[in-house]
Parts: C-alpha cells; structure tokens; sequence
C-alpha cells in the first residue's frame, strides 16, 4: 500500500516502552558496598577561576586575564573513606508496541498493526531486547562515571520473582560498543526483555544496581540541570546539578538515553569508529552536533512510511530501527494538507 492522503494519520503517537525511574546516588567502599552505602549530597562552592575565553582583537591579554572569574557551582564527591559509587534505579518495560497511543486513521491503523505484528512473529524483539540488556550489563547509563574505575558491578533483579538476578562484573568483559555478546546471563536477561515487548507478559519491572570503584574521595557526576536564567548575576549558580530530597541522583531522561544506545545501522557506523548512537529519528548526536540520519533514504520518517504500509525495507536493520524508535515512542503524525 503506497502512502496517500488517504491512509496518512495527522494524530499519530507512540507511548514509550522503556520507563527508566531516576538514578539515586550513594557512596561506599568497594569492601562493604553490598552492607552499608550513604546517600550522597551536593556541595556548593565558591571558586576563583581565570579568565580562558577567546578573547576580541581589541581586548588586552594582559588586562583581561587580571580580572576575577568567580563562579557559584554545585559540586558532588565520595566522601574521605569512600572510593565506590553506587548508583540504583529500577526499569519498566511495557508492551503493547503494536498499538498506538493515538491514531486518527482506521486505514493507517489496519495495515500497521498487521506489519508489527509480523515483525514480532518472525523477530520476537530478540535482536532490540539483547542490545538493551548488554546496556544494562556494561552500565552505559554511568555515563561519565564509568570512566577510569577501578572495579565495576551490575545487579539486576526481576520486581516480584527472586529467582531471577543476575551480577554483572569484568569476569564477563561486556565492551560498551560491542552488541555481538553471546554472554548466557544476558541472554536469559534479554529472554525477559524480549518476552515483554512481545506482549507473552504485560510488563517487566527490573531493579538495577551499579558499583563503581572510582577511587577515595573522587568526584562523581550527577546528571546538570540547564541554567535557563541567563542572567550574569553573580549570586547565581552556573552550575546546578540534579539532586532529589537532597540527595544526588541522575535524571531517567539520561538513563534512557543510554540504554537506547544501540543504532550501529547508521550510514556512516564504520567511519564513526564503530561507536553506537541513541536511537533517535534522524541519528541526532547533539554533543557532537551532527545528524548521522539526515539522508532522507535512512531517517524515520522515511522508513516508516514504508514499513508502516507493508512496503519491504532494503533490510533487517532497517525494520530494527524503526521497531526501537517506536520503543521509543513519540509523536508522529503527519499533516494531510
């Protein structure tokens, strides 16, 4: 069925299927991690910074570095006697993918549904579930936390069925780019996953704990709340970071977006050097400030107005993508004028 007027929903929305909850923050020792942690707090702090920006032609190295560059920022750490982050939060997978939040167009809505449910008989999510659970085996979501530990550990537990955990740790040696793992404990993991999404089980709620051994009194990194007060008040913070009933957490928007790291169909995979992207409509990488699915051949929209419409897609991959962007969820509609 080729796209028309006629079978083009204006009201289309996907509700998402990972529900990350936020990250809550502790600190510990890597010895006693599993008895005793303490919730960590924010520190504000005063500090004397030197000027280091570019500066105009006209302006005067000299004098323009005299001047004081003082800033007001929230600052997080383990405390004297701790060297090992702990970071808790729990994940609920839904299913019903195959069913939009909102659609406006019976026609569009028929030949969806017949599609999707195509996919999830001859896929069962198996691919999409085993990339989400090698994210949460390799603790992607620590971000920059993850970087120079000493030590690493993933605790996940199945809500309601204590039969079903699994630890993570350097014994399994999940790299963070690589998908191609064939880890046991992740295959029942993703098993579970793939379950949901599927529609075998309504929902999973996983609880998911990480150790990080970062070492004695290092900084930790909270998720950064955005300064919308531009003003150059200097009684104000220029930085604030994110912190709830006092206590340093990291936002559920920064951990989806780890555990949704897994396009490595992009066009330009191999010269990025192998790096996956967040699933995103048009292959957004916003730090890096480039769209790697701008080509109108390989972003959403275009695949899915095929997909959708039971036109076959050149491969695999490209049903995956658009299958994890519907995970995703979001609105898509599309005017008919």
């Amino acid at each position: 069925m080729k796209k028309s007027k006629e079978n083009t929903p204006s009201v289309l929305a996907f509700e998402k299927k990972l529900v990350p909850s936020d990250g809550f923050m502790y600190g510990t020792t890597w010895e006693s991690r599993h008895k005793s942690v303490k919730p960590l707090k924010l520190i504000e702090k005063s500090v004397r910074g030197v000027i280091s920006n570019r500066l105009k032609t006209t302006q005067d190295a000299d004098e323009e570095t005299k001047k004081a560059n003082l800033q007001r920022v929230d600052n997080c750490a383990l405390e004297a006697d701790q060297d090992t982050l702990k970071l808790n939060f729990t994940l609920k997978i839904l299913s019903g993918v195959e069913y939009p939040s909102a659609c406006d167009n019976k026609l569009f809505n028929e030949s969806y549904l017949d599609v999707v449910k195509q996919y999830i008989q001859e896929e069962k999510f198996t691919e999409l579930a085993k990339r989400y659970a090698i994210n949460i085996a390799n603790a992607r979501f620590l971000w920059r936390n993850r970087v120079g530990v000493g030590q690493l550990e993933v605790q996940v537990k199945v809500v309601g069925d204590e039969s079903s955990h699994w630890t993570f740790n350097e014994n399994d040696a999940i790299k963070i780019n690589d998908f191609e793992s064939n880890n046991p404990k992740i295959n029942e993991l993703a098993e579970k996953i793939a379950h949901t999404l599927s529609g075998d089980t309504e929902y999973l709620l996983l609880e998911i704990t990480a150790f990080a051994q970062v070492g004695m009194a290092q900084d930790v990194y909270p998720s950064e709340e955005m300064v919308l007060d531009k003003s150059n008040s200097k009684e104000k913070k220029s930085k604030i970071l994110y912190q709830v009933n006092n206590q340093a957490a990291m936002h559920s928007q920064k951990i989806g977006n780890a555990l949704r790291t897994i396009d490595t169909w992009y066009p330009d995979y191999i010269e990025n050097n192998q790096r996956a992207i967040a699933i995103e409509t048009y292959g957004s990488v916003t730090n890096l400030g480039v769209a790697y699915r701008k080509d109108r051949k390989v972003n959403f929209y275009t695949l899915f107005d095929k997909f959708a419409r039971a036109e076959l897609l050149d491969n695999k991959e490209d049903e995956h993508f658009v299958m994890a962007v519907l995970v995703r969820g979001g609105v898509f509609g599309e005017s008919t004028k």
